[in-house]
């Protein structure tokens, strides 16, 4: 079992300080949500993990590897990925296409060839639409496709920034119940969702953050009730 560990982070944009040192524990094979209300700095602190903003200050590590200020392309190789809200597909470009642009950093074309078919199966309905472009999959096709396009590189951990934005109530339960698969797999799953109620069914441990800070860390069962969480999102505990 692997663990990401955040110490005491502090990021922000410019001279706009968004997180103040907000701290995070997650693991392998266990499903971590992020809850809060809009702006509080969730996806910052996303950012901040995987190397596309770089802290002010405080620690990102996996294990004993200290990820803090690498460059994206970097905590990759250490086995931390992240997708993007909406997914981040490449409309223009074909499944395929996308596919490969997730194994970009695998230098071989025939293991890259391999890792990729090892998805297709897993992923049956992306070797169906292999050449057509990702703008022409459905919602929840392309959802499949940022997800099998992330896994390329056999990730520890991979980050969903609100996987379930934009799709019907029925394609969120698939969405949130892949999440769930993924980290009996093995991987961890750190997931910042809007859907509060379905994901905290998923949610091995929660946390819940206001104006940038850590509000509630526990689990699940360690909230009551609806009006609890909402207690939190106010500024409770």
């Amino acid at each position: 079992m692997s663990e990401i560990t955040v110490e005491n982070l502090d990021a922000g944009y410019g001279s706009v300080q968004i997180l103040h040192e907000v701290s995070l524990t997650a693991r392998t094979g266990e499903v971590t949500c992020i809850f809060g209300p809009n702006g509080c700095g969730k996806s910052t602190l996303l950012k901040a993990m995987v190397g596309v903003i770089d802290p002010w200050a405080g620690r990102v590590s996996i294990d004993d590897d200290d990820l803090t200020h690498l460059p994206s392309h970097r905590t990759l190789g250490r086995g931390l990925a992240m997708m993007p809200q909406g997914g981040g597909v490449f409309p223009h470009l074909s499944v395929r296409d996308n596919l490969r642009i997730g194994g970009y950093t695998i230098r071989s074309r025939k293991q890259l060839d391999e890792r990729i078919d090892e998805l297709l199966k897993e992923f049956p309905r992306l070797r169906e639409r292999y050449g057509v472009p990702a703008g022409q999959l459905s919602g929840g096709e392309q959802m499949i496709l940022s997800i099998a396009r992330a896994l390329i590189l056999n990730p520890r951990f991979l980050l969903f920034d609100e996987p379930s934005a934009g799709l019907s109530p029925k394609l969120v339960g698939d969405v949130l119940a892949r999440a769930a698969e993924l980290a009996r797999r093995g991987v961890g799953v750190i997931m910042i969702e809007q859907n509060i109620r379905e994901a905290m069914r998923v949610a091995d441990r929660m946390y819940v953050l206001v104006a940038g800070r850590n509000r509630f860390e526990g689990t699940p069962a360690d909230v009551k009730d609806d009006r609890e969480l909402m207690h939190l999102y106010l500024g409770g505990r």
